[in-house]
């Protein structure tokens, strides 16, 4: 922020209040204007939207359904201007890496733009080019952000997300994705993971050509997952590559737990045999424990077994208060209803999970930022499965993908040794049943027995009684003020009001103002 002037930080304020005005922010926020607002401040903000368009377990679906309409193509840099960056980064002359950079970008976005380009060893190459002063302009623009959301009314974010915290976790996502070394190591640690798959390709990475502001990587000349012609007239089996695609994926994510996370066509190409994935700016990660909770999530679903998911749920989710487990039950229920009976083939895997992030939202469960990653990835995938093969479920492939590796890494000593402990705790609780049900009645007979009860109430069931707790003490409070007060006036007290004690005479006016208020209170609630 100190790079940026006052007068330029000032004029950019002006000009986000200007496009809030322009759209009666004050109104409230539809997702359509919410979209139209994005667009209207520019690429920056367009690239947020786009983030923002992934955390449907903090937003409302239907926004984020409508931040998915946001276009990433923007303007791209003068080729002056991108040359000038990379030889700023690079400290050199760009002549001495490169013999020939394409003029005409392949692809502009709002953090960077690529050019096809040629080594000077001769070799083909595309060239990521990070916009010039990028990460000063996002860095104010979602600051003065987080000062125009507090000059709204709080009507205007209604059923809406603390957007404070959804701006730390868009800061943290673009940051990575600024920071061209990490797609380098998420490159290479993809490559690494996935060596041993012989149908997976990556981009091989230059690295010492690639800094913070500009990478270097292979050019890809094969064709994307989703040109059905071109892939056919080259002999390719549709089935085949949607089918290895899915259990790739479902590899990154129950295997590795490290997973690409934008995975739509544009970054699946399919070259000499082997699905090549591209562009690692954006990578998922899951813990060991997140990928349990989310196989028995899997599990419980194929058996229809709503303790499972709730389990699972508990499990993976970031509390912001204790949950309801009788809400949660419901929901999880009505997920069961939904899609308990439908058959494994035909669930549609990426609309399992957002359901599911809908029923951890309305339970104030914050999914962690992995599998916000995931929904979204999922979503994609099956995208490019309906466009190249739409006979192929998703949740088929990685439910035998499961089942296989639950089987090939069973270990039966260590299960057996397990399970042989809870039979010998299970026939020791036995024994004791007979003589705890005797102490039980025993207390009950002489009067000890205690009941212990974890009672809730509904919101508008406590709201309730908290009004009539208020009312009964407000009652009491006048039926004091009234006793007190009459008795004061049967006495000669001085000063007086109008021949009755000063006294007595405040008590009836407050015991009249008391009942005044209550019936006020009463006519305009809206309860």
């Amino acid at each position: 922020m100190s790079s940026i002037e006052p007068m330029e930080y000032n004029s950019r304020l002006k000009e986000i209040v200007a496009v809030l005005r322009k759209h009666s922010i004050t109104k409230g926020v539809t997702p359509l204007k919410l979209r139209e607002i994005i667009e209207d401040l520019g690429p920056t903000f367009i690239k947020l939207g786009q983030i923002m368009a992934m955390h449907s377990d903090i937003l409302p679906k239907r926004y984020c359904d409508e931040l998915m309409q946001l276009c990433s193509d923007v303007k791209p840099m003068p080729f002056e201007e991108v040359l000038s960056v990379i030889e700023e980064s690079y400290g050199r002359s760009w002549r001495r890496v490169f013999s020939h950079i394409d003029e005409s970008c392949q692809g502009a976005a709002s953090i960077a733009q690529v050019h096809r380009a040629t080594l000077k060893s001769g070799e083909e190459v595309v060239v990521k080019v990070q916009r010039r002063g990028i990460y000063e302009k996002m860095a104010r623009d979602i600051e003065l952000l987080r000062k125009a959301i507090k000059l709204m009314p709080p009507v205007s974010l209604k059923n809406m997300a603390d957007f404070d915290l959804v701006l730390d976790e868009l800061w943290t996502v673009t940051r990575d994705e600024m920071n061209f070394l990490t797609e380098a190591s998420n490159m290479e640690e993809f490559a690494r993971r996935n060596k041993d798959v012989h149908f997976v390709g990556t981009p091989k990475l230059y690295q010492q050509y690639t800094t913070v502001h500009v990478l270097v990587m292979e050019y890809i000349d094969g064709c994307a997952v989703d040109d059905k012609e071109r892939l056919k007239e080259e002999g390719y089996d549709l089935k085949e590559i949607g089918s290895k695609l899915v259990d790739n994926y479902i590899k990154q994510v129950m295997d590795d737990g490290f997973f690409h996370a934008d995975p739509h066509s544009g970054n699946v190409k399919i070259r000499d045999g082997k699905i090549v994935w591209i562009d690692m700016g954006m990578m998922g990660r899951l813990t060991e424990r997140d990928r349990e909770m989310l196989g028995k999530a899997i599990e419980g679903i194929a058996l229809n077994d709503i303790g499972l998911i709730r389990q699972a749920v508990l499990g993976l989710g970031e509390f912001k208060e204790r949950p309801d487990q009788r809400k949660l039950y419901e929901g999880i229920e009505g997920l069961m209803l939904k899609y308990g009976h439908e058959d494994m083939g035909k669930i549609n895997v990426g609309e399992v999970t957002v359901d599911l992030m809908d029923v951890m939202k309305v339970n104030k469960i914050r999914m962690p930022h992995g599998l916000t990653l995931l929904a979204r990835g999922l979503t994609h995938m099956e995208g490019v499965l309906a466009a190249i093969a739409p006979d192929i479920n998703m949740a088929e492939i990685a439910a035998a993908r499961i089942s296989g590796d639950f089987f090939r890494n069973f270990d039966w000593k260590k299960e057996l040794k397990s399970s042989g402990k809870s039979a010998v705790k299970s026939m020791r609780k036995a024994l004791d049943i007979p003589s705890m049900v005797s102490d039980m009645m025993a207390g009950y007979l002489k009067g000890q027995a205690k009941v212990n009860l974890d009672l809730r109430a509904s919101d508008d069931l406590a709201f309730l009684l908290r009004r009539l707790v208020r009312n009964i003490v407000m009652g009491l409070w006048v039926m004091a003020l009234l006793i007190s007060s009459s008795i004061i006036c049967t006495t000669d007290m001085s000063p007086k009001i109008l021949g009755i004690p000063a006294l007595g005479a405040i008590g009836y006016i407050l015991a009249f103002l008391i009942v005044l208020y209550v019936f006020i209170k009463h006519i305009f609630s809206r309860k």
